[in-house]
């Protein structure tokens, strides 16, 4: 591309952005059975630069804004949420690698920008799975040979898909995070999970006997590993548009649904304001979480006005209404903080 170095990826705005995601709804029949990396729906998020939104320009990238960066996870999810969730696991792990030393970001940040290389996220593992059993799933220990890690990651998005897995392990001191190469000696990522939803996402577990990562990052903040975050409601939102737009659709033919379109749309877009607002100005854990609680009801109630206007042939798998509902169903458990989760069981029982 004239004016552009060769090591840089293209700028995404409105007309890429939605180029993408023409492409990858055209995809999404088949990103649903074979995941976004086999479908072409992850190079066509980075042949329209809205990979380089992510990353710096001094590393390939375009360097978008905050705001920016979740309005595109928003339209992704919108167009397919098995994209947006691996999209938004890459988007997790480049946040992390984004935050290591000079001689880690030159090494791997031109290439993820580009898509020549694809990377994901496994962190669970230090915030929601398994945290009841009272020891870590993932350990990291130092030895003469340099770290070695010993454990499991439950749930890691792409891991059979991506060349490098970012993962945290608990060290004598804390924790740290590893960039760690999928061909690595001493891993062995199990078959991709047969899930409700979104098993497209190729979503596996990991385990980890010996293994030594390529890179050490140290963690930047108290928030690194911060479950509900910004990107899991920008999703969230994408979604319940996506499943209002389809009762909108109806609402052309059957006008008694135009109030119920009205009604969710006016729920939906005040949650869009505060969220580009968040991105834009920061935000305080609890408002955080209490966004990402009304936007995961927002999307559950919308999935549902979707399925009913549907009527029967919204119950017939594939109809899209079908899948939004059971798509829907992922937020609930999905990096889920436990002040969500503990509002979604208070709403559900009727209880204050």
């Amino acid at each position: 591309m004239q004016g552009m170095s060769r090591h840089q990826a293209p700028a995404a705005g409105p007309f890429a952005i939605r180029s993408a995601c023409e492409r990858i709804t055209a995809a999404a029949e088949r990103t649903a059975a074979v995941g976004p990396w086999a479908s072409g729906s992850m190079a066509a998020l980075a042949e329209h630069g809205l990979m380089a939104a992510f990353i710096p320009a001094e590393h390939g990238g375009s360097g978008a804004d905050e705001p920016g960066r979740l309005a595109t996870l928003a339209a992704v999810a919108s167009s397919c949420l098995t994209t947006a969730l691996a999209f938004s696991q890459w988007a997790a792990a480049v946040r992390i690698i984004a935050a290591g030393d000079p001689s880690v970001r030159a090494t791997l940040l031109p290439s993820l920008a580009r898509g020549a290389k694809f990377t994901t996220v496994g962190l669970s593992n230090l915030t929601t799975s398994r945290q009841h059993l009272g020891r870590p799933a993932l350990v990291a220990n130092l030895d003469g040979r340099g770290w070695r890690l010993d454990g499991l990651c439950p749930w890691v998005t792409g891991a059979d898909s991506s060349d490098t897995i970012v993962t945290g392990a608990a060290t004598d001191d804390g924790s740290l995070f590893f960039v760690v190469p999928t061909t690595a000696a001493g891993m062995v990522v199990e078959a991709p999970l047969e899930m409700l939803a979104l098993s497209g996402s190729r979503t596996s577990a990991v385990r980890f006997t010996g293994v030594q990562p390529a890179f050490v990052i140290t963690p930047q903040g108290s928030n690194a590993t911060r479950t509900g975050g910004l990107a899991t409601t920008a999703l969230a939102l994408g979604s319940a548009r996506s499943a209002i737009a389809l009762v909108a659709a109806e609402a052309n033919r059957r006008p008694d649904l135009a109030a119920i379109a009205a009604g969710l749309t006016s729920d939906l877009e005040p949650l869009e304001h505060r969220l580009l607002a968040a991105g834009l100005e920061g935000i305080a854990l609890e408002d955080r979480d209490r966004l990402r609680g009304e936007a995961t009801s927002l999307v559950l109630r919308a999935g549902q006005a979707a399925l009913t206007a549907a009527k029967g042939a919204g119950f017939v798998r594939g109809h899209p209404a079908e899948r939004l509902v059971r798509e829907s169903l992922f937020f609930l458990v999905w990096s889920c903080p436990q002040s969500v989760t503990a509002a979604m069981l208070c709403e559900f029982a009727g209880v204050d």
